[in-house]
């Protein structure tokens, strides 16, 4: 059966606690009683960020003054073909207030969703949760105390996703340090992924795997982990990880780095070419330092990881 297709073009409106903004369905509208991010369809002449402005204004009674493109998803309804145009809000003029949902509801990413969602929109909620910086562990230099101490003081900072990568470290010391990694985190109520192995990333109670590049080439399936990323430098890793059904992708370098020094990086518009229209989130590396946070969110990532950055702090 053709489906006609929609676009569609929805508002993640972030608010400076961290919750963003759920709308329930009202009981005249199809799909009544359902959940879902405030937005519409793209009209004949919008682009999908002036149809969301055009949305928000209709629908909340707010002025959108800053958003950023975040992701594109895609559904099957039984009546149409919906591609569904994510942006983040972060600023705005007024105060929300339900012109066309029942019910609006400030939501935590950690807290159970509401239900029912929208089917399209479910997806969108676990890439909530997933933090904004992640610190990449390099023990192997620097030393295991060094590293821990590092991570104790990130953690006191707020971090909250942490990749553990350590080749140079042999296997049952790697281990021991993933279990102190995995303990320390876990205790901050964090994120831990395991660099290239999903068996240790289970045995050591970690949260998922994070798999490099030549990993990502010759996978026919996602691995079996609740949180599953992977390393990509191009268009074509970008969509394998999307077709692959992974959570996050890691994209760079960025600027140069001291890792791989005479090699230029993709620079700011590149990355952002590179991510338009995935359906998962993008988290920029390379070179980067937690200031540029905001810089890359405008570009299209959903946060940036680092591995010196990101313990300098």
């Amino acid at each position: 059966m053709t489906r006609k297709r929609v676009e569609v073009a929805a508002g993640v409106l972030l608010r400076a606690d961290g919750r963003y903004l759920l709308g329930q369905r009202g009981p005249d509208t199809v799909y009544a009683g359902y959940w879902e991010f405030p937005g519409g369809k793209v009209e004949a002449g919008e682009t999908p960020a002036q149809a969301l402005c055009r949305e928000l204004d209709e629908e909340l009674g707010i002025r959108v003054t800053h958003l950023r493109p975040w992701m594109l998803r895609e559904h099957l309804y039984e009546h149409a073909h919906v591609r569904l145009h994510f942006f983040e809000v972060s600023a705005w003029e007024g105060e929300p207030h339900g012109k066309v949902h029942s019910v609006l509801d400030w939501v935590l990413p950690e807290q159970a969703t509401r239900e029912p969602m929208l089917p399209a929109n479910g997806p969108i909620l676990k890439a909530l949760r997933l933090p904004r910086l992640m610190a990449i562990t390099h023990a192997g230099e620097q030393g295991i105390d060094a590293q821990l101490a590092a991570l104790d003081r990130a953690l006191a900072d707020g971090l909250r996703l942490v990749q553990v990568r350590e080749p140079a470290l042999d296997s049952s010391l790697r281990e021991r340090f993933a279990r102190e990694v995995v303990a320390r985190v876990h205790g901050c109520g964090g994120l831990v992924l395991l660099n290239g192995d999903p068996d240790l990333a289970r045995t050591v109670g970690a949260d998922g795997v994070h798999l490099p590049a030549r990993m990502l080439a010759i996978l026919n399936e996602r691995p079996d982990c609740p949180w599953v990323g992977a390393s990509c430098h191009d268009r074509g890793e970008l969509e394998r990880a999307a077709t692959l059904g992974l959570d996050y992708a890691l994209l760079g370098p960025v600027a140069p780095t001291a890792s791989h020094p005479g090699q230029a990086g993709l620079g700011w518009t590149r990355f952002t070419e590179l991510v338009a229209g995935l359906p998962l989130p993008v988290l920029a590396l390379g070179g980067l330092q937690p200031e540029n946070m905001e810089k890359a969110r405008d570009a299209g990532a959903h946060g940036i990881a680092a591995i010196r950055g990101a313990w300098s702090v």
